[in-house]
């Protein structure tokens, strides 16, 4: 199948998981989605069709980024690359939403969190982390 066709509807299928976390982070069917893991279920359905031609290509590999680059030239390997991305950054959005309600934290003080971390994966992670142990230190404080 056309690797643009699948890059498209796999960033638009994350795409629409991320707005149910950060807009409606609570309803009956995020929660599913949240609970079973589907949309990340799917993307790494995907990956794992794209990611058999790892062994194809002559010169790749993840000992060096020459050989990580020469993987990356492949499209196909390119794709399993971004979809590997999306899959475990939602992963990482889950985490945080379902950390942040047994917390009782406010869903809007995670929303830039959640942005972030669908952008920017680590970047959004790590500031949940921060927010995390402030509302944990001040809880103990008191």
């Amino acid at each position: 199948m056309n690797t643009e066709y699948i890059f498209k509807a796999a960033s638009m299928l994350a795409t629409l998981q991320w707005l149910l976390l950060i807009i409606f982070p609570n309803s009956k069917f995020n929660r599913w989605l949240m609970a079973y893991a589907v949309v990340p279920l799917l993307l790494s359905l995907i990956y794992c069709i794209y990611i058999a031609g790892f062994f194809q290509v002559q010169g790749g590999g993840f000992g060096s980024m020459q050989q990580v680059r020469v993987l990356f030239n492949n499209d196909n390997l390119l794709l399993a690359g971004w979809v590997h991305y999306l899959a475990f950054d939602l992963l990482a959005g889950f985490a945080i939403v379902k950390s942040a309600q047994e917390l009782k934290l406010s869903h809007f003080i995670i929303v830039p969190c959640l942005i972030l971390t669908f952008m920017f994966g680590p970047v959004g992670f790590l500031l949940y982390q921060i927010i995390k142990y402030i509302k944990m230190t001040n809880e103990k404080a008191v």
